[in-house]
């Protein structure tokens, strides 16, 4: 299971919200290509980044320094989200080297949309499902929908997506570790992998997520616990690692 380290874009700076909310902002650094070079040399495999202005404008902001990143970690797969509502932002992204571009709001508001881009992008969409109780949130966690958040998932998986970004937007930021049961219940649900968000807060969280990573959880997303210090980035992935060696080998 890969450990995901999150770098939340807010006026060119990184950044962590408390579930969501742009006034709970704590700025971690003004320069994201040294934060992202942290977590490379730290062993991450993945980057999950998210442009926050982008998600409340509706369209993408931080685009530059997206692909600064990418361009000094040509190697590295990086997936991005935040105000991506255009097949224009999607293409953008690409080409500067994004291999996975998240849609959220859009991907709930018209279904279609997706639909469209696995076409015209195939292997690159994932769709980040934002959730309170069971039902999907949008525009920034702003608004709560009536869609059930297993319902959407498949329809997504229907369409062709890569993968679904599950998030519990009431622990995001809080640190009180990943919604495992619900994860769980939505990867048994789709044949796509899952990558958990929200919530993380130490390596106690991480192993626990590893443990159920067997019903389709390929990644889990953290942010606050890395920047905080309640746990060390290289040492929660050499604990999912070890965990994951462990079931492949039987013991």
């Amino acid at each position: 299971m890969l450990l995901i380290p999150a770098i939340d874009l807010k006026e060119g700076k990184c950044v962590r919200l408390r579930q969501g909310d742009m006034n709970e902002t704590t700025v971690f650094s003004d320069q994201p290509v040294e934060v992202a070079k942290r977590w490379v040399d730290a062993g991450a495999r993945r980057l999950h980044i998210v442009d926050l202005d982008g998600a409340f404008k509706g369209e993408p902001v931080n685009a530059e320094v997206i692909h600064d990143i990418a361009e000094a970690f040509p190697d590295l797969p990086i997936q991005v989200g935040g105000g991506i509502r255009s097949e224009a932002s999607v293409e953008v992204y690409i080409q500067a080297g994004v291999r996975f571009v998240i849609i959220g709001t859009r991907a709930v508001k018209e279904p279609h949309f997706i639909s469209d881009l696995c076409v015209e992008f195939p292997t690159h969409i994932i769709v980040g499902l934002d959730a309170r109780d069971g039902k999907v949130a949008t525009d920034g966690w702003s608004k709560l929908s009536k869609h059930d958040a297993l319902d959407m998932a498949r329809h997504f998986e229907e369409d062709g997506v890569e993968a679904i970004i599950y998030t519990d937007i009431a622990r995001d930021g809080m640190m009180q570790g990943v919604n495992i049961e619900a994860t769980v219940e939505l990867a048994e649900s789709i044949n796509i992998p899952v990558i958990a968000s929200g919530g993380i807060k130490n390596i106690e969280n991480v192993k626990k997520l590893a443990e159920v990573s067997g019903s389709g959880i390929i990644g889990a997303i953290t942010g606050r616990a890395i920047y905080e210090g309640t746990m060390d980035f290289a040492e929660g992935q050499k604990a999912a690692d070890d965990i994951a060696s462990q079931s492949v080998f039987g013991y």
